[in-house]
């Protein structure tokens, strides 16, 4: 075989390759253990029946029709639906691909950031900040982030095909990388800014607002062969250039616009569809609920809380309540902050262009998620800087070296000096994901990290109460109930530990308060008539489930509940239209054939009993009681064929 041969560069770039993979999977190996979270992943997987069922022609087609979850991104349900169909709802699967993404989106950043600067060092900085940054935790060990490693895989992509499109400018590469900016768009709305990176970039690295003259001197000039082979490298060499005295040509602007008119047309759509989605599911917030001058407030405040996470990543949380009224002095300092910043970076454009580059960035990419529109209750989230941060980590991997060695500093302590850097965000990102081990973990951290948190209280609650820890799950409900009192979930949900406490009055007027919030409210309807059932309130139960039924016709287990219901209460033939309306959208619920087979048996149905139970075996082996039912139904069908028998002689 012929021996493959690198070059020392090349060598560097694999190595680099790999160490990246492998510190990233030494941080975040952790989360094949961890389990589902009860926020999000139960509506995006646990409780989603398209994508439970796992990739098919059906659940396809809903993906790229539904906009469940208030949001259309169609890749991402089939991603989630591909896993189902690999793993199962096995977690420790769902989360290895979200982290097998996360690793691939670090290398795919180190390699175009190389390509298109040329700068090795430097790049590599910026890919393993990315990578190890503890505020990206959030993305990786979530489940339900698939849409933002997903969506970040294409961003890359696109970045990639971008920078050889520019390199070599033709109609099949720019076509190449509309379409992985348009897969990246079907995966999360986020990559709607994705146009303006594209200009951004035409700045700087690529060069393309220079026409083809190339900065004297400048690593960063262009992406071609001979540049690449340059002697002057600030990273790969050993000698540095100075920085680039770069000469805008302000005319090439408005062609390079013009040329992205497809992207800004895609970004356009999507904004339209994503809004659509999430006004139709209720997640945008309404004026009278966060007033506009609250939303300008929180913006400007949260560019610079986001800066000071940067390099101070402490208390997280899944969840960072929304301050209605900011004080003032904040909204004026943070403001104060990014005016300074912003006049400093465009101050310096000409001589250090990547800190004008890595401040637009930052900015621009985090509009879709400040909160102008707001998008749910938090005023900020982690996740929400996985992209944005790439602008801000460009600033410190190019501005700080130039910023060190104007003080003599040599390059062994900047090399020093970032590995401390690296080897500390490693070490907080490996602590933090600790926290998403479980729902208690998590929340727990939320409380201890924010104050008057309603999602920490009611996620950890309900965490509580599925554990059977009732009195813990019922202080947290009513402290949600505290700081949100319109509540319904928390009403409702509360009622159900109550119930389960045997206090069935309170549960009651709880199931109201939550209904009167909600008219529409399926789930209370239900819990109500259980509850008024275990009072002896029959008729007045059963016609709180049939309520049920007619707002979530499709739901099987309000059928299975209400068919168990009429079985208790002697009404036998009524309670098989609902076991059967129940197996109907969901044949494989083995307690419904098992009850289904009771209900047969008493009305004297044996054969059609004997099929029920065999169809609850052969859906769960184990299960018991119906191995039991079949044994007794057999033997009342042996008695009875006995019994004919001996009649007829």
């Amino acid at each position: 075989m012929k021996e493959i041969h690198m070059n020392q560069d090349t060598r560097r770039v694999v190595l680099i390759s790999l160490l990246l993979a492998v510190a990233a999977l030494i941080v975040f190996w952790q989360v094949k253990d961890f389990g589902f979270i009860n926020y999000d992943d139960p509506d995006y997987i646990l409780d989603n029946p398209p994508v439970r069922s796992g990739l098919t022609a059906a659940s396809a087609l809903w993906a790229f029709t539904s906009f469940h979850a208030s949001n259309w991104h169609p890749l991402t349900w089939i991603s989630h639906m591909l896993d189902v169909q690999l793993f199962g709802l096995s977690p420790g699967g769902h989360h290895i691909i979200n982290l097998l993404f996360h690793i691939a989106n670090s290398i795919l950043l180190f390699l175009i950031l190389m390509r298109m600067t040329n700068a090795l060092w430097r790049s590599a900085f910026v890919a393993v900040l990315f990578a190890l940054h503890p505020l990206h935790v959030e993305s990786v060990a979530w489940i339900s982030e698939r849409k933002d490693v997903l969506s970040s895989f294409f961003w890359m992509l696109t970045m990639g095909a971008y920078a050889l499109y520019a390199e070599h400018p033709g109609l099949k590469r720019y076509l190449v990388t509309l379409l992985f900016f348009a897969l990246g768009l079907m995966a999360k709305p986020m990559l709607v800014t994705l146009p303006f990176v594209l200009l951004l970039l035409d700045f700087w690295p690529l060069g393309r607002l220079r026409g083809k003259e190339e900065p004297k001197g400048a690593p960063a000039a262009g992406i071609g062969r001979k540049t690449r082979k340059m002697k002057k490298r600030s990273e790969t060499g050993t000698r540095t250039p100075k920085p680039a005295e770069t000469s805008i040509q302000w005319s090439l602007l408005l062609p390079l616009v013009k040329e992205k008119t497809p992207f800004f047309l895609f970004s356009a759509a999507s904004s339209v569809i994503t809004y659509l989605a999430q006004q139709k599911g209720g997640a945008v917030a309404t004026l009278e609920l966060i007033p506009f001058t609250s939303r300008i407030g929180n913006a400007v405040v949260s560019y610079a809380k986001y800066i000071v996470k940067l390099f101070w990543p402490v208390n997280p949380s899944v969840f960072y309540p929304h301050e209605i009224v900011l004080p003032a002095w904040q909204v004026a300092g943070a403001l104060l902050m990014i005016v300074l910043i912003t006049l400093f970076a465009v101050g310096t454009m000409r001589r250090a262009p990547f800190l004008a580059a890595g401040w637009l960035w930052y900015l621009g990419t985090l509009v879709p998620v400040i909160g102008i529109v707001q998008v749910g209750a938090q005023a900020i989230a982690d996740r929400y800087t996985y992209i944005p941060f790439i602008g801000l980590f460009i600033m410190l991997a190019w501005g700080t070296p130039e910023l060190l060695k104007r003080w003599n500093i040599s390059n062994t302590a900047i090399a020093v000096l970032a590995g401390i850097v690296l080897c500390a965000s490693a070490f907080a990102s490996w602590t933090q994901a600790k926290y998403w081990t479980d729902d208690i973990t998590l929340f727990q951290r939320a409380l201890k990290s924010t104050t008057g948190n309603y999602v920490a209280h009611f996620r950890l609650a309900y965490a509580l109460s599925q554990q059977n820890r009732f009195e813990e799950a019922r202080h947290h409900f009513t402290e949600a109930l505290f700081i949100k009192p319109d509540s319904y979930q928390a009403h409702n949900n509360l009622g159900i530990v109550l119930r389960r406490q045997g206090k069935t009055d309170e549960a009651i007027r709880h199931f109201g308060e939550a209904i009167r919030l909600k008219p529409d409210l399926s789930e209370g309807y239900n819990n109500m008539g259980i509850a008024l059932l275990s009072k002896g309130m029959s008729e007045e139960g059963l016609k709180y489930l049939q309520k049920s039924i007619s707002i979530n016709p499709s739901d099987p287990e309000i059928h299975y509940v209400v068919a168990s219901a009429m079985a208790q209460n002697g009404r036998l033939e009524e309670s098989l239209k609902y076991f059967g309306e129940c197996l109907r959208i969901n044949p494989r619920n083995a307690m419904a054939h098992n009850n289904m087979g009771i209900v047969l048996a008493r009305l004297g149905k044996i054969d059609e009993a004997i099929a029920h139970f065999r169809e609850a075996l052969w859906i769960n082996p184990g299960m018991e009681q119906a191995r039991d039912n079949l044994r007794t139904a057999m033997l009342q069908k042996k008695t009875a064929e006995s019994r004919r028998q001996r009649d007829g002689n």
